[in-house]
């Protein structure tokens, strides 16, 4: 039986990760107050959530293989503020690549605590 520190350590990135997806889809909805025809409005939703496939992609390989969504959703963070920086308010650096390298982080501790853990077996 695994003890609640355990379960905390992998359901933490995530149930994170898929929180922080969920916010991210929130923005998709914007397109549909402009008044597009069906089609239009239907590619422009898929353009807004291309990043929320993007970060469910990388949590379907993180899932197994932890030091990927370590790496990779840091480096999402970076990019966002490389490619971001000077065009928006203070928050936006705070609301969408904070959560992106607040889940890289926990999905370190869950490798790092998996590797801990087998090495001590």
């Amino acid at each position: 039986m695994k003890t609640s520190i355990e379960r905390l350590v992998f359901w933490a990135p995530r149930v994170s990760c898929i929180l922080f997806a969920l916010f991210i889809s929130v923005f998709a909805l914007d397109v549909f107050g402009h008044g597009a025809g069906f089609w239009k409005t239907t590619l422009a939703l898929f353009m807004h959530l291309v990043p929320t496939w993007i970060i469910l992609t990388v949590l379907a390989i993180a899932w197994h293989r932890e030091w990927v969504g370590a790496v990779v959703y840091v480096a999402l963070g970076v990019l966002y503020l490389l490619t971001a920086w000077g065009r928006f308010n203070w928050s936006a650096y705070v609301m969408i690549p904070g959560p992106l390298f607040l889940v890289g982080i926990l999905f370190l501790i869950n490798w790092c605590y998996k590797q801990r853990f087998r090495a001590s077996a």
